[in-house]
């Protein structure tokens, strides 16, 4: 093929890929087949790859992610990303309204959700977008735009060739929050506090395949610069930036006065807690572009616009005591245990106090009367303590200084905040070790759930992970509720699971900072664990997701004695080390997401993901607007009711293979 025809077809195929994908996320009207959408979508990675020279800014290629950054470099806002001011009370909007009508102006109102996530600038310059950057102090932020351009509703190109500037609000939808923090809890990690500091704890990573996993979300609402002419008024703004392209702020409503205003704004304030995204308040803004420059601004905010506050909602119970539960890593989590209080619509029980020194700063006794919420309106809070009602019979609360499982000391860890116990045999540890080793993502054991696990470590049958593969059929039979045939399936499965591969081997170890994609890429690049074991510092940050924490926590695992012996008796039983090369073509469904869904006819779950995985795509376990695929057997309960709402393409086992291109028979139970 000649050059300008190769030009041509990846000009081609950008342009059609863009507009399927616009269709798809955006507008929620796919036109081609998600088969017809991939079969562009490998032509453009190829002709990439044998050109590079061919990419282009808008490529879609772009999404899944590039190289890792060493830094973000800063970026002078050309137009001021100005703060808007709070108003918390009906009163103060009023006088806002005043102030306005004081300057003999008589406005139209525009009122919209305020979304509760990390703002950001977006410039275009002929349609092709160029630059991404943070708010930061509002006149200098950071330049993320390889991290923005895997946001998948950020359009790459403008329907038309304007150059401007829009700032946006990019937030984690309530769903995917949820789906993460389950992850982070699998893999022994600190969960988010809330949806807005997932948004910006991602957005601020370095490495964009990160950002690109976490499924971010973005609602633009504003043209900061425009060359050529401005439409009249914010609303008809939006209008047009919907033309381009962008996904716009929803349910926006002008008011031809400020009764309107308030009447929205308590609408708004009822629908907290049942949109997709989190909301921390609503934005009034005047309408007409006219009008704001004749207010102007102060120092800090604009005259045309105020933020409207709702107060969180809160409520005072009695925290009865402090629980402390021993996780996998040796970690003592404390959680308050409360007199029931209904909050948000459902009863609450216990509060995270996440570690010591939240407990001090915030001198928090067993017996105080305290403030509860709900953070990011999902994970109760204790705010505060109720001053002025303490009656002396309040005590403070002393961290154990011995492990509460082993009786061990523990100690600190000034990294985390957080005591931990080091005693490896710990029953707690071992207890939660063994399930997290025997789960879906792991091992695959059937039949070894944590209550399972406690009864195996307190009956003194599993005293480390590889008395697993010791076990005897009279042993597990002669458990209660444990007869011949549930013994001989457990061994069964004990059994398949030799042959897992050193991926799911890895992930079910449950080494410190190391999760699933991790682990998978470990496994990828050394293919044997005794090449992993022989790995330098330097080799293992050489890759593209390991850090220093990361680095550190495998250096440290396999320094230790009781590490070797463990891994030794592994092998003496016969447990896979080696990773099989990826299987040609393993690519092919890169940055994909699926989700799995019910009973499929001849896979298991766990065969299914380990061949989606294998071709480069990926697992969760909510359906989104930004999944690829629902992949439903029987009985497939709500997801596939969700699927079908959000118009997510829908995959029997049949399809599945098709689209894995394969029969699958390569792969074991």
């Amino acid at each position: 093929m000649e050059r300008s025809e190769l030009e041509r077809r990846a000009a081609r195929l950008r342009h059609q890929l863009n507009l399927y994908a616009d269709q798809y996320h955006r507008l929620d009207a796919p036109e081609v087949s998600d088969a017809y959408y991939d079969e562009l979508m490998q032509e453009l990675l190829q002709l990439e790859a044998e050109h590079p020279d061919l990419i282009a800014p808008d490529s879609p290629t772009l999404r899944v992610g590039g190289a890792p950054l060493s830094a973000f470099e800063q970026v002078r806002h050309e137009v001021p990303m100005e703060s808007l001011q709070d108003v918390f009370s009906t009163e103060e909007l009023l006088a806002f309204d005043q102030r306005i009508r004081a300057r003999e102006l008589v406005p139209d109102y525009v009122v919209e959700y305020k979304i509760d996530g990390l703002s950001v600038a977006l410039e275009y310059e002929q349609g092709l977008f160029v630059r991404g950057s943070t708010r930061g102090d509002g006149q200098v932020g950071e330049n993320i735009t390889a991290n923005l351009r895997t946001v998948r509703n950020i359009p790459l190109r403008l329907t038309r060739p304007l150059t401007l500037e829009v700032r946006g609000e990019v937030f984690l939808p309530a769903g995917q929050f949820a789906h993460i923090n389950r992850l982070r809890e699998q893999e022994g990690q600190a969960l988010f506090a809330n949806p807005r500091n997932a948004a910006a704890g991602s957005l601020r990573q370095l490495d964009p395949k990160v950002v690109a996993e976490r499924g971010l979300d973005i609602c633009v609402f504003n043209i900061q610069r425009l060359e050529g002419p401005w439409p009249d008024g914010h609303y008809d703004s939006l209008r047009l930036l919907d033309e381009l392209g962008f996904t716009v702020i929803p349910d926006v409503l002008r008011c031809s006065d400020i009764a309107q205003c308030l009447a929205r704004v308590e609408e708004i304030g009822a629908l907290r807690g049942k949109l997709p995204f989190d909301i921390d308040g609503a934005v009034i803004k005047v309408d007409s572009f006219a009008q704001r420059a004749a207010l102007g601004s102060t120092a800090r905010h604009p005259r045309w616009a105020v933020a409207y506050k709702y107060p969180p909602e809160v409520k005072e119970t009695r925290l009865v005591g402090i629980t402390i539960a021993v996780g996998r890593t040796g970690a003592l989590t404390p959680t308050a245990q409360l007199e029931p209080v209904l909050l948000a619509g459902t009863t609450v029980k216990s509060a995270t106090v996440h570690n010591r020194d939240f407990i001090a700063q915030k001198d928090i006794r067993i017996g105080d009367r305290v403030r509860v919420r709900k953070a990011g309106e999902i994970i109760p809070e204790i705010v505060s303590v109720v001053e002025g009602v303490r009656d002396g019979s309040e005590q403070p609360y002393v961290f154990p200084i011995h492990c509460p499982s082993c009786g061990e000391p523990v100690a600190d860890d000034p990294e985390e905040a957080a005591l931990r116990c080091t005693n490896p045999d710990c029953p707690a540890q071992l207890i939660r070790r063994l399930a997290h080793f025997c789960s879906k993502g792991a091992m695959d054991i059937e039949g070894m759930g944590e209550q399972s696990a406690e009864r195996f470590v307190q009956q003194g049958l599993v005293t480390s992970i590889a008395d697993l593969y010791a076990l005897q059929e009279s042993q597990i039979s002669a458990l209660d509720r444990m007869g011949e045939k549930s013994a001989n399936n457990l061994l069964a499965a004990i059994d398949r699971s030799r042959s897992r591969g050193l991926a799911r081997l890895l992930y079910g170890l449950g080494i410190r900072h190391i999760g699933e994609r991790v682990s998978r890429q470990l496994a990828e690049h050394f293919l044997s664990m005794d090449r992993l074991q022989a790995a330098t510092e330097e080799q293992l940050m050489a890759l593209p997701d390991t850090g220093p924490a990361i680095a550190r926590s495998l250096l440290d695992f396999f320094s230790h004695p009781e590490t070797a012996r463990l891994l030794d008796r592994l092998k003496e039983a016969g447990v896979d080390m080696e990773q099989p090369p990826p299987p040609e073509g393993a690519e092919g469904l890169a940055g994909k997401r699926f989700v799995l869904t019910g009973t499929l006819p001849t896979l298991t779950r766990e065969q299914a993901k380990s061949m989606i995985l294998a071709r480069g795509g990926q697992v969760t376990g909510s359906v989104s607007k930004n999944t690829d695929f629902v992949v439903a057997g029987e009985d497939p309960g709500s997801k596939l009711k969700r699927a079908q709402e959000l118009g997510v393409p829908l995959l029997d086992e049949a399809g599945l293979m098709n689209l894995l291109g394969g029969t699958g028979d390569e792969h074991d139970g």
